[in-house]
């Protein structure tokens, strides 16, 4: 994969990143998003397909880019396919920080040292072509200007800008509220971008990372002679506490 092209990982990151603060919105969400935006991105390279609400490995022939290289070839060595959700919510998370200093290395952004209450060393990021940034959120507000569906890259970045939150980023206030509507409205616009977003989603809202179990049936209650079903026998400290 060259770099000619800007990956979606990249444009949600450029997306988040306050040019008047140097620093990203959503910065714990965003994390989720970028785990999300790597899976589009390697399916749109054809790396990887969606298995219904899994993830498959179809090529396993590297992209050239190292970040989207280091994911790909964690899912091959998983062997089988993944849940979407598992992946997203799995212990990756550190993605904006890696993405930063990928986007710093690749001269989008550079970096500039400060300190916190004079103390507490800080690092702030700006965008060196803010250009880039306006090309991107250019192309998400035609999409809800003009309601024609976008190219898949821009509706599944639409898709991950609305799961990590960034809605009220872009398009703030009541002011924004309908621009925010149909920002969640591209999601359907790309089945990639649908499945990652709404994995992105169930992490943030608690969904178990592991396969929910379904309890056993509690077991029937037994028929007295005059066919009422007796309730099931209280023993020990619950029957001394009924017997008061």
């Amino acid at each position: 994969m060259g770099r000619s092209r800007r990956t979606i990982p990249e444009e949600l990151l450029l997306l988040a990143l306050d040019p008047a603060t140097g620093t990203t919105a959503q910065p714990q969400s965003l994390d989720l998003g970028l785990a999300g935006a790597q899976l589009v991105e390697l399916a749109l390279a054809g790396r990887i397909a969606p298995d219904g609400d899994r993830i498959a490995v179809v090529m396993p022939r590297p992209t050239g880019d190292p970040t989207l290289d280091s994911a790909l070839e964690l899912l091959r060595r998983r062997g089988s396919p993944v849940r979407a959700v598992h992946w997203i919510g799995g212990p990756r998370l550190g993605l904006r920080q890696i993405y930063l200093a990928h986007l710093e290395r690749c001269g989008m952004v550079h970096a500039v040292a400060g300190q916190m209450c004079g103390v507490l060393p800080t690092t702030r990021y700006q965008a060196t072509d803010t250009d880039i940034s306006r090309e991107i959120r250019a192309r998400l507000d035609s999409a809800i200007r003009t309601g024609v569906p976008p190219d898949p890259r821009t509706a599944a970045l639409a898709a991950l800008a609305h799961a990590v939150g960034l809605g009220k980023h872009l398009y703030p206030g009541n002011e924004g509220r309908s621009s925010r509507s149909r920002l969640r409205d591209l999601i359907r616009h790309d089945p990639m971008g649908g499945l990652v977003a709404h994995a992105v989603m169930d992490v943030q809202n608690g969904v178990a990372a592991q396969p929910r179990r379904d309890r056993a049936p509690a077991p029937p209650a037994r028929p007295a002679a005059g066919g009422v079903p007796l309730q099931p026998r209280r023993t020990g400290a619950m029957a001394r506490v009924a017997a008061h």
